[in-house]
């Protein structure tokens, strides 16, 4: 019977693949700091955590690895965001692998879409950051571009950023748009270091998720942002997660959400039996300390066997 980091798998399965998961990696050749709500952030550290990452996952024999957002960070110096960026996506390439990279926030600060997608070999059309893949017949993992509609990342002048700056200047009262001041319980997921799933990305996703069905696949949804306030903070959540999980409710083969962007994490179980789980960052990790799991796949589950602050869990299939 097999053991994972104190979670039983009951059948004594062989899982059908495995995978290994980061989050909010958030590197910078900078010294320590904090976070706008006190919590230490090891800038210099995070890189050491990525490596006994790709290290853990190459032991293991991890199928792929994906990254879920933030790969530097936005204190990082603009002069050093190229080489910043170069630097952690070589690390990745350690991993005897494939590594399916998400954007987050932080990437956006420092590069615009144009430079910072072809240094994570995200291809896609228009600047866009969805995609999916399917590594077994039994499964497909579709990850979101959860900066889509967006005050970041996008040109100045671009369509999607007036859209987005318009939707914040309606939402959100305060000059500073990174405030929450003021907005009340979920209101205060409206903040410029958001973003929200556009129109034609949600067409895409009903798409995927019927071929999936019609295929008879299994399918993880992967977002920088979460998708749902049981596993999140309110700060923290995509602006139209409701509308994205309006789609995915539509559909029996959404079994997982995994997400990133909230640094403590978090797990829940929606009210459609979906599962939702946050990873912890790697940014947070006192020297020595690690945020990073490998997940197994089965029929019926996933298991996240989470090393140090990654917390493991076992996500059951309801149906």
């Amino acid at each position: 019977m097999g053991s994972v980091n104190g979670l039983i798998n009951a059948q004594g399965k062989q899982p059908l693949l495995s995978f290994g998961v980061i989050s909010d990696v958030q590197y910078a050749d900078i010294p320590d700091g904090r976070s706008f709500l006190g919590v230490p952030r090891y800038y210099r550290h995070s890189i050491l955590v990525l490596q006994r990452a790709v290290k853990k996952w190459n032991c293991q024999k991890a199928k792929f690895v994906m990254n879920f957002g933030d790969i530097i960070d936005g204190f990082c110096p603009k002069d050093q965001s190229l080489d910043a960026v170069m630097k952690m996506v070589k690390e990745f390439d350690n991993f005897n692998g494939p590594v399916y990279h998400m954007i987050g926030n932080h990437c956006l600060y420092n590069l615009p879409r144009e430079k910072l997608l072809p240094l994570l070999r995200i291809h896609s059309h228009d600047g866009h950051a969805y995609y999916d893949f399917s590594p077994i017949p039994e499964y497909r993992f579709v990850i979101l571009d959860a900066y889509d509609i967006s005050a970041i990342g996008w040109p100045k002048d671009h369509p999607k950023t007036m859209k987005a700056l318009k939707f914040l200047s309606e939402k959100n009262p305060n000059s500073d748009k990174n405030s929450p001041d003021g907005l009340v319980d979920l209101d205060r997921r409206f903040l410029m270091f958001n973003g929200a799933v556009g129109k034609e990305q949600l067409e895409w996703l009903d798409h995927v998720l019927l071929e999936a069905t019609r295929s008879n696949q299994k399918v993880v949804v992967c977002c920088h942002l979460p998708l749902d306030p049981g596993a999140s903070s309110r700060e923290a959540l995509l602006w139209n997660y409701d509308e994205v999980m309006n789609v995915i409710h539509r559909s029996d083969c959404v079994k997982v959400c995994l997400a990133g962007h909230d640094h403590k994490g978090g797990h829940s179980v929606d009210a459609h039996g979906i599962h939702h789980r946050v990873f912890e960052a790697a940014l947070e990790c006192p020297p020595g300390t690690d945020a990073f799991g490998c997940i197994d796949v089965f029929d019926d589950r996933l298991l996240l066997s989470g090393s140090g602050r990654m917390k493991s869990t076992e996500m059951i299939f309801s149906r």
